[in-house]
């Protein structure tokens, strides 16, 4: 949460360097895919564009005791054409947990995997037409459990439907996604573990400035213990603020903090579901075009 706070000052620097014009049909065009925290938008960039980021998730607070893990992409993203994008790259992960609820003490760094995704651009907003549409592709393979820290080979094949409106011209956006990721796991104990999560979100997305958007988002997320969706586990509902600041044309930083708000475990009486999902989340994403 102190990051977030943080980038909100340094985003002082980034509306000063900015256009002085309250005219926001005079501001450049945005591309939605990072603005609304979370929740992915539906841009994919320009043509022929590379980009190479750092895109660190943490997940923080389990029932029992202390628990923190973080999962960091170091990813780099070409645009091939205008309606594909392509991203790969490798994964970091680290966990610090002690006392947590069906969760062995850990304190470790470690390599854990790699990724790649593809995205196509499905329906592109134009001038008559202020919605826009992608789908995406993300398998991703595991060497490390990213909740326990276990050493496992985990596969993950993630699917999402990115749209975005835009609500009023540069100015303000809406972000929506559907997400199906099946999970696919074998310990070290010969065990097989099959899951799968659900997903939908809303997203708000301001323009302060050229350079500047604030907003908010709202996530709801099913788990299930088999691939047929016929064991469901629990559910929950996340919330928070979200931040975006461009600092230069060519290079910008996205943040965003969510807190489960309500939750349910099956055959739990407590309020929230910190067996599948986690009491706080924070993203922090920077990233340099080229």
């Amino acid at each position: 949460m102190g990051a977030f706070i943080a980038l909100i000052g340094l985003s002082g620097f980034a509306r000063a360097g900015g256009s002085a014009s309250s005219d926001a049909s005079s501001w450049r065009e945005i591309e939605t895919k990072y603005i609304f925290g979370f929740t992915t938008g539906s841009g994919i960039g320009i043509e022929g564009e590379k980009e190479f980021t750092t895109d660190t998730i943490g997940r923080f607070g389990k029932r029992g005791g202390r628990y923190s893990a973080t999962e960091t992409k170091y990813e780099f993203e070409f645009t091939p054409s205008q309606f594909v994008q392509i991203e790969f790259g490798a994964l970091g992960s680290s966990h610090d947990i002690r006392n947590a609820n069906d969760l062995d003490d850990r304190r470790q760094v470690a390599f854990s995997g790699g990724f790649g995704e593809f995205r196509y651009l499905a329906l592109e907003r134009t001038s008559n037409n202020p919605l826009s549409v992608t789908l995406a592709f993300e398998p991703t393979v595991r060497l490390v459990d990213e909740t326990s820290g276990e050493r496992v080979h985990n596969y993950e094949f993630e699917t999402t439907l990115n749209a975005d409106l835009e609500l009023v011209r540069n100015r303000l956006f809406a972000g929506f996604n559907l997400l199906y990721e099946p999970e696919f796991t074998h310990t070290l104990l010969d065990e097989t573990i099959r899951e799968t999560k659900l997903g939908g979100s809303a997203a708000l997305s301001f323009r302060l400035t050229p350079n500047v958007l604030i907003g908010a988002e709202v996530w709801y997320l099913r788990h299930y213990d088999d691939f047929a969706l016929s064991a469901f586990t629990g559910d929950a509902v996340m919330f928070g603020p979200t931040l975006f600041v461009r600092f230069t044309p060519k290079m910008f930083v996205t943040a965003a903090w969510n807190t489960q708000v309500w939750g349910r475990e099956v055959g739990s009486p407590f309020s929230l579901n910190l067996a599948e999902f986690q009491r706080n989340r924070a993203k922090l994403k920077f990233a340099v075009e080229f």
